[in-house]
């Protein structure tokens, strides 16, 4: 058989539901994170209907980055934490 291996492709889930958390906050809408349970679940989910792996790259939820931009869309959303 000459079948062609595909490479394992991998995404961070975290990364899918920082972008769907933003875009959704764009909108107007007010998504919220921990709530309703862990968003990495079915961003996981997400990622393995298109065929890419869930995994990990130097953007995990515990990297300075993430925690900027988690930082910043509190924020953007609750105001600025010395305000209130």
């Amino acid at each position: 058989m000459d079948e062609q291996v595909r490479p394992v492709e991998t995404f961070n889930p975290w990364t899918v539901v920082n972008l769907v958390f933003n875009h959704l906050a764009e909108s107007g809408l007010h998504p919220v994170l921990g709530e309703t349970g862990d968003p990495a679940v079915p961003a996981a989910a997400l990622l393995r209907a298109f065929g890419i792996e869930p995994g990990r790259n130097d953007e995990s939820v515990t990297s300075a980055s993430v925690q900027d931009t988690l930082a910043e869309l509190r924020t953007r959303m609750l105001g600025d934490p010395e305000e209130r």
